[in-house]
């Protein structure tokens, strides 16, 4: 397969489409394919999120408009996200929450349940070099 610049167009849109995925699941936004359930990581987000903002910065004046504005409409929707996830509490309830289906609306970050996921509380800052709020 011949590299082309249209193939390397492809390649880091899929590549910044796969980080946002990633982000919004660990926002809660998406259920995780292989658990069926959302979950809340804000730490993972916060690292994803920065992963992306590193791609940007080194990628600076290197990319078409297409690229660019891609990026940029990438961060500001994670970033957005971030901070209204993180600034919701998690609803406390007693029952699991029933994967969504195509039809339903997308998943609250009240997830925060999960066996696997990581509960943040207000008191308690992320570990990572900034806040998005």
């Amino acid at each position: 397969m011949p590299d082309t610049p249209d193939m390397h167009k492809a390649l880091f849109m899929e590549l910044t489409m796969m980080l946002s995925s990633s982000a919004m699941q660990y926002l809660g936004k998406i259920i995780n394919p292989m658990t069926g359930k959302t979950e809340l990581n804000l730490e993972a987000a916060q690292a994803t999120i920065d992963m992306i903002e590193m791609i940007s910065v080194k990628t600076k004046g290197n990319l078409d408009k297409d690229e660019d504005r891609l990026l940029k409409t990438t961060l500001t929707g994670l970033k957005m996200n971030y901070v209204e996830t993180a600034s919701t509490p998690p609803a406390k309830t007693d029952k699991a929450e029933k994967p969504a289906t195509t039809t339903d609306k997308p998943a609250e970050p009240a997830a925060a349940e999960t066996k696997d996921a990581t509960p943040e509380t207000d008191d308690k800052a992320p570990k990572f070099h900034k806040s998005y709020s």
